[in-house]
């Protein structure tokens, strides 16, 4: 993990970041005892969180335009505390972790403002990227202190201040700390959104020192991976009787998942050697270890039809091969007689 020392000032000013009994870490509940004991529906909910979300955004952006990073970052957590609920279904938990985005997108135009001020004035102004990626550390919950990492670290690899690698290493290690599947999804489909144009691929501004293609594959497939594992533990959630509405839901994330190949598909560093010695093992690996028809079946789709790479790449690696009839099997057969 990159740790860097943080200047005595600032681990002063985080007491009230950090400290366990501040608003930051109690002021969870958004409605009163007799609101909370009423049941609501998730449209509800979704609109109450929303709503707190935008005066949450409100004074973290009046935070940062006052210099206050702690005030800033406080306010930027209790937006994704909201993220930390089970209530929700995969559908308005979307629509939520899209509001979230946004404001972490925002967010991250106020971390470029304050490194940038902070390197023009000889650190007279602003704040030290490196001590911002500590920083967000302190924050007391998993989900919140993950999202403010991850948004940090999209400025902290900009900056060129640390290898691209390093960074994106670090936060697919870290993101293990986010185990329920819904939530452990979203996170990761995050970190996928943050990075894609980040990666030390081929003629990108990040390879060199960054990395190389190499890692950019590495870490697209470390991710791929832990996102389809949490996918398909999807399924064992809940009880027998609910197996039908869990397939619907899973299915409704496929999309996240597949992703990550689009990403892959993209790197113009990733060539037919790449493809056929790191690439299709891997994903054929996840195909055949994850022991789920619903995986199984939308993984051979990815491989097959979301341009891994152009068709006749593919053919050329698999026609004449044994490789090629495991993939027309996958493909064609029902997969209930491959699973072993």
């Amino acid at each position: 993990m990159l740790l860097f020392s943080v200047p005595p000032p600032i681990i002063n000013s985080l007491y009230t970041f950090s400290h366990p009994l501040t608003p930051l870490t109690t002021h969870l509940p958004l409605f009163s005892a007799s609101q909370a004991a009423q049941p609501m529906d998730e449209s509800e909910l979704l609109a109450r969180a929303v709503e707190h979300i935008k005066r949450s955004v409100y004074f973290m952006k009046r935070g940062f335009d006052q210099n206050n990073i702690v005030s800033a970052l406080s306010h930027a957590s209790q937006v994704v505390q909201h993220l930390r609920t089970a209530k929700l279904a995969p559908g308005t938990y979307y629509e939520l972790w899209i509001k979230v985005v946004e404001a972490m997108n925002d967010a991250e135009e106020h971390f470029d403002d304050i490194n940038a001020r902070y390197f023009k004035s000889d650190g007279a102004e602003g704040q030290n990227v490196a001590d911002l990626y500590e920083t967000v550390q302190h924050c007391g919950n998993v989900i919140p202190r993950l999202y403010l990492l991850i948004t940090v670290a999209s400025t902290y690899i900009k900056s060129k201040r640390a290898p691209a690698k390093d960074v994106l290493f670090d936060l697919v290690e870290l993101c293990r700390g986010v185990q329920h599947p819904m939530r452990g999804l979203f996170l990761r489909s995050y970190l996928s959104q943050m990075a894609k144009d980040k990666l030390p691929d081929v003629g990108s501004g990040y390879e060199g020192e960054g990395g190389t293609v190499h890692d950019a594959i590495e870490f697209i497939l470390q991710n791929f991976s832990e996102m389809n594992k949490l996918w398909v533990r999807m399924q064992h959630q809940a009880s027998v009787r609910d197996r039908v509405k869990r397939e619907r839901e899973r299915r409704s994330l496929r999309e996240l998942i597949g992703t990550d190949l689009v990403r892959l598909s993209n790197l113009n560093g990733l060539t037919l050697q790449l493809y056929e010695t790191e690439v299709l093992p891997r994903v054929l690996e996840q195909v055949i270890n994850c022991q789920d028809v619903m995986a199984q079946e939308f993984l051979m789709d990815c491989v097959i039809q979301v341009r891994l790479l152009l068709i006749s790449i593919f053919h050329q690696i698999l026609v004449g091969s044994s490789m090629c009839h495991r993939v027309v099997l996958f493909h064609f057969a029902d997969c209930s007689f491959i699973l072993f």
